[in-house]
């Protein structure tokens, strides 16, 4: 198959699942993180806690107020920083 093919198989497959014609193979869900609970937690302040995450202290606030939520890697990173906190000391060493 070329790349070419493999992307129109993977479209169509894509829209099946859509329109409810075909079950996904695979569905991974994240429990939104409670940034500022984490945060307390760590004590430590936005700023430091953006610096950490390689992000902006707006992000940060958007994520606490709920106006946006974090996903992607910052899911997986904020859900390890919550089941480990001492992955965040880690974190601030880089």
């Amino acid at each position: 198959m070329t790349i070419f093919e493999d992307l129109k198989t993977s479209l169509e497959e894509a829209t099946a699942i859509k329109r409810g014609q075909k079950k996904a193979a695979k569905t991974t869900r994240y429990e939104i993180a409670d940034v500022k609970a984490i945060r307390a937690q760590l004590k430590v302040s936005q700023a430091e806690f953006a610096a950490a995450l390689g992000t902006s202290v707006d992000t940060i606030k958007s994520w606490e107020s709920r106006r946006r939520n974090p996903t992607g890697l910052a899911a997986k990173v904020l859900a390890m920083i919550k089941d480990n906190p001492e992955f965040y000391q880690q974190l601030t060493l880089y």
